[in-house]
């Protein structure tokens, strides 16, 4: 992540100064036993990005077997090559729910009375620190899935062998791992175009919901607040400086980029709103000071995966800006 030393914010409105230390932040005994539980998750999540860095698909196979309906040989080899694929896919969305959960913990940790938003990020740094790492992965792995069309025709494929069951005398085995309900679960998911991100969306949704005693407040001031500090880690050239590497600029982006989508998705107002405790026209103008390959893909996520860009009260400024 680069030599991300420790980073005084500055004042952002209300709130106190006070730091995030995004490198070596270690958790606290209070921490610790959530820290755990979400660092086991989070130790999988390379191997996770690795996997769809890796896949290529069984496009040439699917095709040979569809020009050729007749040939047995080729129906074989097409499903021979997609079903490790679904395996693979099945693991990718199983690491989802992984995930959701993991995020639910961090929020009820750093939401909870009675301490503030603030309070929590300062005092659980390490939490903190978790939270913006799965932030990270989220958008590592929706850019790299939006890449790879093969997932969903290698899927749809896979589905439609399924169900025509015109493979019988071949290894249906693979129905054991992914059943018909399965599919369903997965197909939603891949048909997503940012599939982590929704998931994460609709898991802080479904907390502040789940959660009618927590004030609102609690968790999109904890969001907001940590899209203020990205922020002015990656405005002020004397932070940025002491950045070892271009990850901990991308790091900090994706962060910041990944806190806003979940406000828009949880505030009733959104994060585009003249009300919205996040300066959104600061924010996208720092993603735009980068180099437009490093930032393509975070653009694009805060213009197709948000919910209240193209409400009318997003001032007009913003909107050109993302266009």
């Amino acid at each position: 992540m680069g030599n991300l030393l420790k980073v005084l914010t500055r004042e952002i409105e209300n709130y106190p100064h006070f730091f995030l230390d995004f490198e070596n932040a270690q958790p606290t005994d209070c921490e610790r036993e959530v820290w755990n539980q979400v660092n086991a998750v989070l130790q999988e999540s390379e191997s996770i990005l690795s996997g769809l860095q890796a896949y290529k698909g069984a496009g040439q196979e699917i095709r040979d077997a569809i020009q050729n309906p007749n040939d047995m040989l080729l129906q074989e080899r097409a499903w021979n090559s997609v079903c490790p694929l679904v395996i693979r896919l099945k693991k990718f969305y199983a690491f989802s729910l992984k995930l959701e959960e993991a995020l639910k913990s961090l929020l009820e940790s750093l939401t909870c009375p009675p301490y503030t938003p603030t309070q929590h990020l300062e005092r659980e740094q390490a939490l903190a620190k978790q939270f913006a790492e799965i932030l990270h992965f989220t958008l590592r792995f929706d850019e790299l899935k939006m890449r790879i069309p093969a997932i969903q025709n290698d899927f749809s494929y896979y589905r439609r062998t399924i169900s025509r069951n015109r493979l019988n005398n071949m290894n249906l085995d693979i129905e054991n791992e992914v059943n018909n309900e399965m599919a369903n679960r997965m197909s939603l998911f891949y048909a997503e175009a940012t599939p982590m991100l929704k998931t994460l969306s609709t898991a802080t949704t479904n907390f502040v919901t789940e959660n009618k005693t927590l004030p609102l407040e609690n968790t999109t001031d904890c969001l907001s607040t940590m899209a203020s500090v990205c922020k002015v880690m990656l405005e002020t050239p004397e932070y940025t400086s002491r950045f070892n590497s271009e990850d901990t600029l991308l790091f900090c982006m994706r962060v910041m980029v990944g806190v806003i989508i979940l406000y828009d998705h949880v505030h009733p107002n959104g994060a585009f709103n003249k009300s919205s405790k996040i300066d959104m026209k600061g924010c996208i103008k720092v993603l735009k000071d980068q180099p437009a390959d490093n930032v393509e893909g975070l653009l694009n996520a805060l213009k197709f995966t948000t919910k209240h860009l193209n409400d009318e009260s997003t001032p007009k400024n913003i909107r050109t800006m993302l266009q």
